[in-house]
């Protein structure tokens, strides 16, 4: 065996504080990346231009910071179950090693590719490297995975956190034996998003790759972060961090992330700073929440985990849905939400709950097509965060309060008191005064010289019904 080390890059595009990757290269220089593209996740229908057009430009910084350490970051395009094995054993590696994905696919399919591995006698090594604290170690007294974010985050937050690891910055090459070798088993130039049938023109809320999400992190922990729980929740504000995409993606380590939050808390000369930062680690606990509900209850991903919403009795109108897809609901806030998902592949938080809400709970339709509707348009598209987020605002998830409905025009009130952010996605309805913006009380006649559709249900009306089922389905 030679002393070559395969790594198997995922959620972890980076050469930086990436625990797998470090790993490896304590055992030896010629570690060798290689990422897969694999169909059976380009191939779903729920893939999104955005997200693919953010995740080729990790793979074109992860290969140039490859390249700057001498090192070789193989791309193919292969069902990694066959493929990995076959290069593995074709390049003569001692091992290959990655980092583990709390995914039921990912963790389906790490189970065949190391079982064919070991078969060939080839070592496996994996390593929790996307969480601060992996499933398992954070749980109830009875040793029981959490339900419910409250008791978590104070278990999770006592936890001690691992500092960053270091950034490899010494590789060596393949040699050029080896390098025919991999193009023989499927090793090619990285693809193009057209190569794929994709296209996406607009440009993406946080650039991609390693760089760009290190210089956002710094950029929004030198300002933002001081005045994050103020703003977090005004759309039209630049309140937030930006960084689920490199996080979904691992553009950046987290803990670096969290480092960085312990550096800024040092720094902090007041309680209204430490609470600004403490509201964004309670975010970043919110995101370790979910990937450990989805780890230990994989079911999550197929359907509600309340017995209530197993059958509960959704509208089946075709016509609301689109409305809502299109942005064309009547609701201001609500289009201007679906227009900015629509427009940049990205939706702020706020927003995507109140659309959540009004999906379901106005239109009364399954949550699940408004989940698969955002997986085909966000940019950071994340099973984990994603199926969270939709059963939260559907009250079919892990809630302590089961029930809870939002008035889109006390929302817009409240959440954008100018209206800039509904004036900025939805310019048609400038000419408004802020009153008329807000509550949605726009007549008739000036929706129609507008061009701007009625609202197509009533809220009052529609909460009543959706309380009338909920109680009927928890009776049943």
């Amino acid at each position: 065996m030679s002393d070559l080390i395969l790594f198997w890059h995922r959620r972890d595009l980076r050469l930086n504080d990436n625990i797998g990757l470090h790993q490896a290269h304590e055992q030896t220089t010629k570690v060798v990346g290689v990422f897969y593209l694999d169909p059976q996740l380009l191939n779903n229908d729920d893939i999104a231009p955005a997200r693919v057009k953010y995740l080729l430009g990790c793979l074109r910084s992860l290969q140039t910071s490859y390249r700057q350490a001498r090192g070789d970051l193989l791309i193919l395009h292969a069902d990694p179950i066959a493929a990995i094995p076959e290069l593995a054993q074709t390049l003569n590696a001692n091992a290959v090693f990655w980092n583990l994905d709390i995914e039921p696919y990912a963790g389906k399919r790490d189970r065949a590719v190391e079982s064919a591995l070991k078969e060939k006698g080839i070592s496996v090594q994996t390593f929790w490297d996307q969480l601060l604290h992996a499933p398992g170690d954070v749980l109830t007294k009875g040793e029981d995975p959490y339900k419910v974010y409250t008791p978590f985050w104070k278990n999770w937050q006592q936890q001690a956190k691992a500092k960053p690891v270091g950034q490899i910055k010494q590789l060596s090459s393949l040699t050029a034996e080896e390098t025919e070798k991999a193009q023989a088993m499927g090793a090619i130039p990285l693809p193009q998003l057209e190569d794929f049938g994709l296209s996406w023109d607009n440009e993406l809320p946080l650039p991609p790759g390693e760089n760009e999400a290190r210089d956002r992190l710094e950029q929004f922990c030198d300002s933002a972060l001081f005045e994050y729980d103020q703003n977090r929740n005004y759309p039209a504000v630049d309140g937030t961090s930006l960084l689920s995409a490199a996080l979904k993606f691992g553009a950046v380590g987290i803990r670096e992330v969290w480092q960085t939050t312990e550096q800024a808390w040092k720094n902090s000369r007041s309680d209204e700073t430490r609470h600004n930062i403490q509201a964004w680690r309670q975010e970043l606990a919110w995101r370790e929440f979910y990937q450990h509900a989805l780890y230990f209850f994989p079911e999550l991903a197929d359907g509600p985990f309340r017995p209530q919403f197993q059958n509960f009795p959704w509208e089946d109108n075709l016509d609301h849905f689109q409305a809502w897809c299109d942005g064309k609901t009547g609701y201001p806030i609500v289009d201007a939400a679906m227009r900015q998902l629509n427009t940049i592949g990205w939706m702020h938080n706020r927003c995507r709950m109140i659309v959540a809400n009004f999906l379901t709970k106005d239109l009364i339709l399954n949550w699940q097509w408004g989940e698969k509707y955002f997986m085909q348009k966000l940019f950071d598209g994340d099973l984990a965060a994603n199926n969270g987020g939709w059963q939260w605002s559907t009250s079919s998830g892990m809630d302590p309060k089961p029930l809870r409905i939002f008035n889109p025009a006390s929302q817009a009130q409240k959440f954008d008191p100018e209206g800039e952010y509904i004036r900025y996605w939805l310019p048609e309805l400038n000419s408004l005064d802020t009153e008329e913006l807000l509550t949605g009380n726009i007549s008739a006649m000036e929706r129609e010289s507008l061009d701007y559709p009625q609202p197509i249900v009533d809220h009052k009306q529609q909460q009543r019904d959706f309380k009338r089922r909920y109680q009927q389905q928890k009776q049943a």
